[in-house]
């Protein structure tokens, strides 16, 4: 169990690029729209359309999540052990104490959802207590703590609209190139309607990079505030390992599952393979030696 609760380090590059990467999508986005302005498409309604649909996602999140998840919100006389890590690790980590979940998934794996510190949740699955240890599951634990800490989950759902407005866009453009395009205030309506579709498909391109390489910093930056939190990072390096082999003997039927839910778990639930600029993790062994690397620096700290 944790012994004396530890300051977890502020990560100031964490904040750094979760605001540059809003500012980037930011302005990425002004261009786009001066595009599909000049092109002559009416992209009020579809940004309204786009808005609503990433509030209602934003507002109901957790449980969402949780219900796509099959968890559920368990009490301490349900789970004490899982209760009483997360008591311990929150009180440590200064925030708020969240809601604990369980997941009857098999395949081992944990995850914080949430709009704000308040309304969180840590859920785990059935499959990560089977395969965890105690010590392993507490460096877990101290993981997703972390990510509520730094608020990067809400980060990520206010990046993820940008994508959400382009994968829209993109939809919405398909179907009015069926019925006759912009119906074009300038120039040929099929050409536009072809820029239009070629711009967003770029601008969805980009959102996903920008916010696939602030979802990789912000695993380390978990990473690095559990070895703190803990004060024992091989524990969490341990983990990492007995995740990654288990995930690799789950049914490929299991993992597709929970999928969508991948870029928000501990470990990812996909094949290996997945192009490195869309990855949504570090590469498992870097962030293991993250953590021994990690282990003299919590040792002085």
């Amino acid at each position: 169990m944790i012994g004396v609760p530890r300051r977890i380090p502020t990560d100031r590059s964490l904040q750094a690029r979760m605001l540059l990467t809003m500012l980037l999508l930011g302005a990425v986005y002004g261009v786009f729209l001066g595009i599909l302005w000049n092109l002559g498409a009416s992209v009020v309604l579809m940004l309204i359309l786009a808005g609503l649909m990433v509030l209602f996602q934003f507002w109901f999140s957790d449980r969402m999540v949780l219900t796509l998840m099959r968890a559920k919100v368990v009490t301490p006389e349900e789970a004490p052990k899982l209760h009483a890590m997360i008591d311990r690790l929150s009180a440590a980590a200064g925030i708020p104490k969240p809601r604990v979940a369980v997941s009857e998934m098999p395949v081992p794996n944990a995850f914080a959802t949430g709009r704000n510190q308040r309304q969180a949740a840590v859920c785990v699955t059935a499959g990560l207590l089977n395969v965890l240890n105690e010590r392993e599951l507490e460096g877990v634990l101290a993981h997703e703590i972390s990510h509520i800490r730094t608020r990067d989950v809400q980060v990520m759902t206010y990046a993820s609209f940008f994508a959400v407005v382009a994968s829209t866009l993109m939809t919405l453009f398909f179907w009015m190139g069926l019925f006759g395009g912009f119906g074009g205030r300038r120039g040929n309506a099929g050409m536009a309607m072809l820029v239009a579709l070629l711009v967003t498909l770029v601008v969805w391109l980009i959102s996903q990079i920008l916010i696939a390489a602030l979802s990789r910093y912000r695993e380390f930056s978990a990473d690095r505030g559990a070895a703190f939190l803990t004060g024992r990072p091989q524990d969490l390096a341990s983990a990492l390992q007995r995740i990654d082999g288990a995930v690799r003997r789950i049914p490929k039927d299991d993992l597709r599952r929970v999928e969508s839910m991948s870029a928000f778990f501990v470990m990812p639930a996909v094949a290996d393979g997945f192009a490195s600029l869309f990855a949504t993790h570090p590469n498992t062994e870097r962030r293991i030696a993250q953590l021994r690397e990690l282990e003299r620096e919590v040792a002085l700290g």
